[in-house]
């Protein structure tokens, strides 16, 4: 079975423009769709804590939508259902790149938000608490006392997310994103040898997770040593502070 494996086929696909372009293309993808995820998942996970009945059911509605829904349907409807609902999306403008971009970016935002409001509601509450009592306000205690210590929490589901992203991207070929699974579907129409060609697109992605899982690992171990290392530098402030690992 081996035998017919050929080498020359694997090598030329591994080595091709064509796949090292779209596996670029891919992580460009995953990383502008993540951050503008991102983006929107924080104010929809301040939603999910508003006092508004309103705000939270909106937010509701959405996470529902984009989470019950296969992102393979929010591809194709993106792409060819938005344009007939909404007639400035059948310009020359709209190309395929913006439509992964739009319907990825709005998938993740879903998960996102979950991510992001568990990440706040993991910061002890006492943190509040002190930030009011040395006269801050409600607007200033969230972005500088909440979200940094909520980052850290934060990174580890993040780091899964992106990387389930990157994989997500592949299906972007159906609405013809020119990505590493495009590239790897064009070579095999005109090869026909598909073991040799899918397995140099396999090595592609294992090659770009492999790289995230590092770069996941050293930015946990960073945030973990920057925390604990002001612990230890910084002498005892005059007001009693609550630390950083109070659950």
């Amino acid at each position: 079975m081996l035998a017919s494996f050929d080498r020359h086929v694997f090598w030329e696909a591994l080595t091709s423009t064509p796949y090292w372009k779209g596996a670029i293309l891919a992580f460009e993808l995953t990383v502008v769709s993540l951050a503008a995820a991102t983006a929107i998942g924080f104010f929809l996970a301040l939603g999910r804590g508003s006092r508004s009945a309103w705000v939270r059911g909106v937010v509701f509605f959405y996470n529902w939508v984009f989470r019950a829904t296969p992102t393979l349907l929010q591809l194709i409807f993106i792409w060819y259902a938005l344009p007939q609902l909404w007639p400035a999306f059948a310009g020359s403008w709209f190309k395929p790149f913006l439509a992964a971009f739009i319907a990825l970016s709005l998938n993740e935002a879903a998960y996102m938000s979950e991510i992001i409001r568990a990440g706040l509601l993991a910061v002890d509450p006492g943190q509040e608490l002190a930030g009011r009592a040395l006269g801050m306000s409600r607007a200033r205690i969230l972005p500088r006392v909440v979200v940094p210590q909520a980052v850290r929490i934060v990174i580890p589901p993040t780091g899964n997310e992106f990387i389930t992203l990157l994989k997500l991207t592949s299906l972007a070929s159906v609405i013809s994103v020119h990505e590493l699974l495009t590239a790897a579907n064009e070579l095999a129409s005109v090869k026909f040898q598909f073991a040799e060609v899918y397995l140099a697109a396999l090595v592609y992605y294992l090659v770009m997770v492999s790289a995230l899982m590092i770069v996941q690992g050293r930015l946990e171990k960073r945030f973990t040593w920057t925390s604990a290392g002001r612990r230890r530098r910084r002498p005892a402030p005059a007001v009693p502070a609550i630390s950083h690992d109070a659950r």
